[in-house]
């Protein structure tokens, strides 16, 4: 089986967040495709798949488990099937996740490059009731780390993810996380992923600095830049901390520095009367292809 790989969120090769995309996802079984990405290793790998409902279906597969939508994976996915002309001249698609139908856009300049933006499903919050003590020492760090003055909560715009706001940006290179310790940490959701941020950033174009650690279930330890909960982390700006920001609200989201993966993710965020839309834009870069065995 072709597999793909693209570093999505950046356009520097072994930048960023790679991702294998499988074009020919149609003839493969759900077992398979575990299987698939297990060997390829990568964080997530994203099968195209024909869908009734979208232009294109996607499955999203860690080497562990299936997951209902991943951001870096939807773009590299969109990405690559626009460069190899599979996409024609659209400039708007629909894509069936497990966790909706996403609305896609796709700008391209006169050399040819992509800016894939997408929507996010709409917010969701949970507060995190658990012990702030065992939640830094699963991560390496110590309590006091932790900002004071933010919740932390669960957040979700396609899937669950811990959002733990860090008080200062030098926390993160002593970060060391222990994965093993996140299900009895987070007894609310065990096979939640932890996201520590902070409004402190390496960039001064950025507005906010993030690492993002694995579910335990998921086969691997961290992603490099994240694109499902750098959109949640907007949704977060506007919930807690600037609840009377000016819409539409551009973010700018920096991950990866601490992996050499230095990668950026933009994050526009909507007012609606009862909610806010969330979407998230990045390009990607082609590295390589290769096989492997079914």
């Amino acid at each position: 089986m072709r597999v793909h790989h693209y570093d999505a969120f950046s356009e520097i090769p072994h930048k960023g967040n790679p991702a294998g995309v499988v074009f020919d996802g149609d003839h493969l079984t759900e077992t398979e495709m575990q299987n698939a990405a297990y060997q390829v290793g990568f964080n997530e790998t994203a099968f195209v798949l024909s869908s009734e409902a979208a232009d294109i279906r996607l499955c999203f597969f860690t080497p562990g488990h299936e997951m209902d939508l991943c951001g870096h994976a939807t773009l590299a996915s969109v990405y690559s099937l626009k460069s190899e002309g599979v996409l024609d001249d659209k400039e708007r698609i629909t894509v069936e996740t497990r966790a909706g139908i996403l609305t896609v856009t796709i700008q391209t300049s006169e050399n040819q490059q992509h800016t894939i933006t997408m929507t996010q499903a709409p917010p969701k919050f949970e507060m995190f009731h658990g012990s702030r003590a065992s939640l830094a020492a699963s991560m390496g760090i110590e309590e006091n780390d932790i900002h004071t003055d933010l919740p932390i909560v669960y957040g979700n715009t396609g899937t669950w993810t811990l959002l733990v706001p860090i008080a200062h940006i030098a926390s993160f290179e002593r970060m060391r996380p222990d994965n093993s310790l996140f299900p009895d940490v987070l007894t609310k959701m065990p096979k939640a992923s932890i996201h520590p941020f902070c409004l402190e950033t390496y960039d001064e174009a950025a507005d906010m600095h993030a690492r993002h650690f694995s579910s335990p279930y998921s086969g691997t330890v961290e992603d490099p830049v994240t694109g499902t909960a750098s959109g949640v982390l907007g949704a977060f700006w506007a919930a807690y901390i600037d609840e009377s920001f000016r819409s539409p609200l551009q973010l700018t989201v920096e991950q990866g520095q601490e992996m050499n993966k230095d990668g950026r993710v933009y994050v526009q965020v909507e007012r609606q009367k009862d909610n806010v839309d969330v979407s998230i834009t990045g390009r990607a870069v082609y590295v390589t292809s290769f096989d492997v065995a079914l």
